[in-house]
């Protein structure tokens, strides 16, 4: 088994039955002691040829997904989705299969390392130093000067920390990720708080729908849980049993959910809200009886004329929504600006045509996850710039950071590189060398998601309450260290306050007191009556979940009574509404993955660069073609792009990808493509949210030519150089 423990003490560990099945096979609380790794003589349980599982989670997004990593002679090998987990049911997306590009990456931080910020060179320190830094800066800063920022995973490490901060008064860590930024989550959840009294994402059933309505939210790519969602997505066109549903895509720039439509409404940005609250005016109307005051206001006429969405099809559009199952969803670009919650509102009142609060097809409240007592939402952008301002104005002596990349991921607008210059020190966790661990004094490396314990929580997408476990699927391959074993270390050594606080004496026995409330609980996947076994179950079922759905019914008693607006959003100045959409493929984290950068845009194709959307006519009147690099200026900064000739757009639009861009991260990412946060400003919609989507931008032509690599043939789409192949 390893050099400490014999099978005689696995199985006194392990007790009988089924935990002593689990702990042989790698998923109990002793299998912590187990060395995975390549066998040159092979272990007790494991066979040559033979595979050996491990549920785990996955860690590519804040989802919650969980997977099914095969592995052979200590080496993962393959990963798929945990059919048990009520979340994905054995589904995974491109960047969960990916994965293994992460575990595997030749440029990962190997050691712990001391470099001076912004300089690529650096120094290995051992881990006792490392943790003795740690413990001097818990010690030797006041409490108020020690800050935390976290990426929106893994909730194991958040919920430490948060416990580490309320015993000792340092500041409650923060979390932020572009994913959420982009998703515009404190828009949805205040949305929802002013019109259901109560602030949680919304659960959108799409699977039980007739006909939904996408107002921008790209739910078969990024958006909130896109695994779940596709599986909706699956429910809803699903006929054997039913009339296959209908799906209507409202948004300027076409999407892989906007080309999977029926219908792709191509309105004019800015508008949903008021196309809202015309087809619920239309709608009502449609049925008799007096209007709402939500709906009362507006002019279905003016809606169509600002939007350049006909006053037929609106009232196409109006009778099918009335006359049938439906389903309103806002989401995407159409929050990203300074009515965004208008728009969160308006569509989600929206649903009260239909009265389908509450019902199969409908919007609910997502449920709780099992250790969760209310819904923590990751920090919006006017939250970050408000820590930004803090750490330029030395209020934070010591930053340690953890999981989220914002040099990379925060508009350079906000500029947290340059506020760093405010931090007299920088601790980084970093697992690959991206750019905010370059502006690092020092780099301690975690490991990477599948040599890690940990658990997720399932903020939406599953009717249960689901939370999934984490386990190692291999031995570390290199150097590393898990952040919480670092903390608990240093926090003895720091003494005081700090060696009291968290008397744990490593990360799983501290997972081990967040799993002992959960073995009081009723109706769960599996039970048991001390926490050894059912720590064992936990890892090999890969989390706990309740069986039954508690989704939750929003009040909705004053839903139509609120003064919905209509108003259209303030853009910055420029020619072209600017759509920038997260690459389905990198996200904000993938670039570094090969797999990923050869994976071709799903719309596009294309694959390794960064590109800009065009309609045909206006590349036209620009005068540029297919290629072309064009400089895209908006007035907060510029990048450059190659032209695609893009005909699902609006003639008045441009989009670019998020994704690419990168000036560190490793040899994949490094100096490829652009990144179009460079061209945000810092304006907040009313809830908080970047106007990401606020933004008009200018195209020069420089006269140069890029190519683009893509999969698609370009004489067979766009007939160029036919007829000459034989020349």
């Amino acid at each position: 088994m390893s050099e400490q423990f014999s099978r005689r003490d696995f199985l006194k560990l392990a007790g009988v039955g089924a935990a002593t099945t689990a702990i042989l096979t790698g998923c109990g609380p002793a299998s912590r002691y187990v060395k995975r790794e390549p066998y040159m003589q092979m272990p007790e349980y494991n066979y040559n040829g033979q595979s050996t599982y491990y549920a785990t989670t996955c860690r590519e997004c804040a989802a919650g997904c969980g997977l099914v990593v095969r592995t052979i002679q200590g080496r993962a090998i393959k990963t798929e989705g945990n059919a048990s987990n009520p979340l994905n049911l054995g589904k995974t997306c491109a960047r969960g299969q990916a994965t293994l590009h992460g575990l595997y990456n030749p440029d990962r931080v190997t050691d712990p390392i001391k470099r001076a910020r912004g300089n690529t060179a650096y120094f290995n320190v051992d881990w006792d130093s490392a943790t003795q830094t740690v413990a001097d800066a818990l010690k030797n800063y006041k409490p108020e000067e020690i800050a935390f920022l976290m990426g929106t995973a893994p909730d194991h490490l958040f919920d430490f920390v948060s416990d580490l901060a309320a015993a000792t008064g340092i500041n409650a860590p923060v979390r932020f990720g572009a994913l959420s930024m982009f998703e515009a989550r404190a828009t949805l959840s205040k949305a929802a708080e002013n019109l259901f009294g109560k602030a949680g994402l919304p659960f959108f059933d799409i699977g039980g729908a007739q006909v939904v309505f996408s107002f921008g939210s790209n739910f078969l790519e990024t958006w909130l849980s896109p695994v779940s969602y596709t599986r909706g997505f699956v429910g809803l066109r699903e006929a054997k049993t039913k009339k296959r549903g209908y799906l209507v895509q409202f948004e300027s720039r076409m999407s892989q959910t906007g080309g999977k439509a029926d219908e792709w409404i191509p309105l004019k940005p800015g508008t949903e809200a008021l196309v809202a609250l015309a087809i619920g005016r239309l709608a009502l109307e449609s049925r008799g009886g007096a209007l709402p005051r939500a709906f009362a206001d507006v002019d279905p006429a003016d809606a169509a004329a600002k939007s350049g969405v006909s006053l037929e099809t609106l009232e196409r559009l109006a009778v099918m929504f009335a006359s049938t199952a439906s389903l309103a969803i806002p989401g995407g670009p159409s929050l990203g600006r300074s009515n965004g919650l208008a728009v969160a509102e308006a569509v989600l009142a929206l649903n009260a045509v239909p009265d389908n609060f509450g019902k199969p097809g409908g919007v609910y409240l997502s449920a709780l996850a099992p250790n969760e007592t209310e819904y923590h939402r990751p920090a919006s952008t006017q939250e970050m710039q408000e820590f930004v301002q803090k750490m330029a104005d030395g209020k934070f002596k010591v930053l340690f950071i953890h999981g989220v990349n914002p040099v990379f991921e925060l508009p350079r607008s906000i500029d947290f590189k340059a506020a760093l210059s405010g931090v007299e020190q920088v601790i980084s966790f970093a697992t690959f060398p991206d750019e905010t661990a370059l502006e690092a004094d020092y780099v301690f490396p975690d490991h990477h998601g599948l040599e890690s314990w940990g658990y997720q929580r399932v903020a939406t997408g599953s009717a249960q309450p689901v939370l999934s476990g984490a386990q190692p699927v291999v031995s570390p391959f290199y150097n590393t260290r898990a952040t919480i074993d670092v903390l608990l270390a240093a926090a003895q050594l720091a003494g005081g306050e700090f060696a009291t606080a968290m008397p744990f004496k490593d990360e799983v026995e501290f997972l081990h007191s967040k799993l002992v409330p959960l073995m009081e609980e009723t109706g769960g996947s599996f039970a048991a009556v001390d926490i050894n076994t059912f720590a064992a179950y936990f890892q090999q079922h890969g989390g706990w979940w309740k069986l039954a759905g508690a989704l939750e019914a929003p009040d909705t008693a004053d839903v139509l009574n609120h003064d919905l607006n209509g108003e259209e959003p303030e853009f910055a100045e420029g020619e072209f509404f600017l759509v920038p959409f997260v690459s389905p493929t990198l996200a904000e984290a993938g670039a570094n993955k090969p797999w990923l950068q050869e994976l071709p845009d799903p719309t596009t194709t294309v694959m390794w660069s960064t590109w800009v959307e065009i309609n045909p006519e206006t590349a036209h009147e620009l005068g540029v073609e297919n290629e072309d690099l064009v400089k895209i200026v908006s007035e907060f900064g510029e990048i450059e792009a190659a032209v695609y000739k893009y005909p699902a757009i609006r003639p008045d639009t441009i989009a670019v990808p998020f994704g690419q861009g990168h000036t560190a991260y490793g040899r994949y990412a490094e100096n490829r493509g652009a990144n179009p946060a460079d061209l945000f400003g810092s304006q907040m919609n009313e809830a908080g949210d970047l106007t990401f989507a606020g933004v008009k931008v200018k195209i020069e032509k420089t006269g140069k030519k890029l190519p683009i690599p893509r999969l698609e043939s370009i004489m067979g789409v766009y007939g160029e150089a036919l007829g000459k192949e034989h020349e």
